[in-house]
């Protein structure tokens, strides 16, 4: 179901001013491989870097766990929906470190054998689930070599998901989700937009910043987008270049290449200033064929 719209933006952008103070979030960059262990630790070892820092929610990429070396070995790795070490792990960190973490992109059991979610699962600093997402938008490709489809082995989502927390209201997406802004409409307004993805790197280097840059603008809001970034065990190369994105459309931070931590001061009083004097999302209109 679309997200409620029921709070107007000038209202929300009072709201922000009276009950929201700036914050730190940070995006993981990673160079996932095939085994779920070793991706967990090297996430583990992100993340707590980027707590150190300052970091109170902390998003991973798009198949952080597991980067199969087929795509039919994500059937191994799905989990049960709240049970499984992928879970257990984004949970116990989250209430270890005492921070928000959104597991880029989880492998859950669908309705059929053959086919999985992809799903954003974001924890609180408790460590309990506040919000699932299921990929909507699955990714084909057909160019030169370069052959994908993501519909082969996964389910598509349903449910366009966005949901309150102590930074603002937060949608979730992931990845290719990034090309159809109708998504990031049916949210609602929200204040934060979170896209873990593993763009390739021949669609990154043509789109990628185009694209983020694109959602926060249009929805005058805070883009965190952890990547994907480099050469993987099955042959794929991701784009990478992991980016935090003000609402002004001003890129924040970025990492182009590799492992690591980009982190960023997001400031709810500027975008609520930002919204006063841009009001576009109070301008829009309902447009009929």
């Amino acid at each position: 179901m679309p997200a409620d719209t029921g709070a107007a933006p000038h209202r929300l952008a009072a709201e922000a001013k009276k009950t929201r103070s700036p914050f730190r979030a940070a995006a993981v960059q990673m160079v996932s491989g095939p085994r779920v262990e070793e991706n967990l630790k090297e996430a583990g070892q992100l993340v707590e870097q980027a707590a150190a820092g300052g970091a109170q929610l902390v998003a991973l990429p798009e198949n952080f766990a597991l980067m199969p070396l087929r795509d039919q070995d994500r059937f191994g790795a799905a989990e049960t929906p709240g049970d499984g070490p992928i879970q257990t792990f984004l949970s116990g960190l989250a209430r270890r470190l005492g921070i928000w973490i959104a597991g880029g992109s989880v492998p859950l059991k669908a309705s059929r054998p053959d086919k999985v979610y992809n799903s954003l699962l974001l924890y609180d600093d408790q460590g309990r689930t506040a919000a699932r997402y299921d990929k909507i938008h699955l990714f084909g490709l057909t160019l030169g070599q370069e052959r994908y489809d993501e519909a082969a082995t996964i389910e598509p989502g349903t449910e366009v998901v966005a949901v309150d927390t102590p930074f603002g209201r937060v949608g979730l997406s992931i990845c290719y989700d990034l090309r159809f802004p109708e998504l990031y409409r049916a949210m609602g307004t929200v204040d934060l937009i979170l896209a873990p993805s593993a763009f390739t790197a021949t669609t990154g280097r043509a789109h990628w910043e185009v694209l983020v840059r694109a959602r926060a603008i249009e929805n005058l809001a805070y883009v965190v987008a952890p990547a994907q970034g480099g050469r993987h065990a099955n042959g794929r190369e991701t784009h990478g270049d992991s980016m935090i994105v003000d609402a002004w459309g001003t890129v924040l931070g970025r990492l182009p290449r590799g492992a690591g931590v980009v982190s960023a001061q997001l400031d709810p009083v500027y975008q609520a200033r930002l919204r006063e004097s841009l009001p576009a999302l109070a301008h829009r209109a309902v447009h009929r064929c």
